[in-house]
C-alpha cells in the first residue's frame, strides 16, 4: 500500500470528523475546511490508488516478459535439436536444401539492378 494512500484516507476522515464538528457547533468555516480536507484527503487517496495500479501493472509486465524470454530459449533449443536430428537423419537431402539456398542468394546479390527506361529517347 502506497503512503499516499495512506495519508490520504487519514487526511479524509479527519475531514469528515472536522466538517461533522464544524457542522455541529453551527461554524460555517471549520465546515468549509472540513469539505476542502476531505476532498484533499480523497485526492490524494485516489493517487495513491494509481500508483498502486501503475506498479503492479509494470510487475505484471515484467513477469510476462520474464516468462516469454524463458520459453523462447526453450523454443529456440527444441527446434535446434529438431533441425540436427533432420541433417543426421537425411544428410544428402540438407545439403541440397542448403545448397540451393545458398545459390539462391548468390543469384540474388550478383543481379544487376534494373534501370527505368529513359522517356527521351
Amino acid at each position: 500500500m502506497d503512503k499516499d494512500r495512506i495519508a490520504g484516507s487519514a487526511k479524509d476522515f479527519a475531514g469528515k470528523a472536522e466538517g461533522a464538528v464544524g457542522g455541529m457547533a453551527g461554524d460555517t468555516k471549520a465546515q468549509a475546511e472540513g469539505h476542502f480536507r476531505e476532498t484533499a484527503g480523497a485526492a490524494q487517496n485516489l493517487y495513491g490508488q494509481a500508483k498502486d495500479a501503475a506498479r503492479e501493472a509494470k510487475d505484471a509486465a515484467f513477469g510476462y516478459a520474464k516468462d516469454s524470454y524463458e520459453k523462447s530459449s526453450d523454443t529456440f533449443r527444441d527446434g535446434s535439436q529438431a533441425i540436427a536430428k533432420s541433417v543426421q537423419e537425411n544428410p544428402l537431402s540438407s545439403l541440397l536444401i542448403a545448397g540451393g539456398i545458398g545459390f539462391a542468394l548468390a543469384l540474388m546479390m550478383t543481379r544487376q539492378p534494373r534501370r527505368p527506361t529513359s522517356r527521351w529517347r
